[in-house]
């Protein structure tokens, strides 16, 4: 076999070989591309690697989580009458405004860090808000803070059990 037919078939195998890694690379990709096409307002599911991708995977997040927080909103208004359904409702525009106002302080940043802080400022603030309407719908329920409230009642208690002369002294250096 001369050189040019040896060079012609070494060329053939070459070409074989690059076909066969451009189709395994494409697959990898389409596989890859599949999952991030996958629900991302999964809560508990972490969000992508670029900007683009987190703010739209918080984004997704916050739209599972205030369908949560409407939902229990919505029960809560079913089952309250006279001032505490209106008090209800005041306090859940304000809410809203307040969300709104905070995130928005973390939209006006600098950087594309200033999108995602925006968003996760969103998510976690309906996801909050969402939990607690929650707590109020369902008996039992998560919720938050509650530990901290328990927490600070029971220091409470302790403090006003004491003395007097030794209550004096303890939050003398606050």
């Amino acid at each position: 076999m001369d050189q040019t037919a040896r060079a012609g078939r070494s060329f053939e195998e070459l070409t074989g070989v690059f076909r066969t890694a451009a189709i395994g690379a494409a697959a990898l990709l389409g596989a890859a591309a599949f999952a991030f096409a996958g629900d991302q307002g999964d809560p508990d599911e972490s969000c992508g690697v670029s900007t683009p991708e987190m703010v739209d995977c918080l984004g997704k997040q916050r739209d599972y989580w205030d369908k949560q927080m409407t939902t229990a909103y919505r029960e809560l208004m079913k089952s309250s009458e006279g001032k505490q359904k209106e008090q209800l409702r005041a306090a859940q525009r304000l809410w809203i405004q307040y969300r709104d106002a905070n995130c928005l302080y973390y939209s006006l940043g600098e950087g594309s860090i200033a999108r995602v802080e925006a968003a996760e400022c969103m998510r976690s603030m309906t996801q909050a808000r969402a939990k607690e309407l929650i707590g109020i719908v369902t008996p039992g329920a998560d919720k938050p803070g509650t530990e901290d409230r328990n927490q600070g009642l029971a220091v409470l208690r302790d403090f006003t059990r004491q003395p007097a002369c030794h209550r004096a002294g303890r939050f003398a250096a606050v």
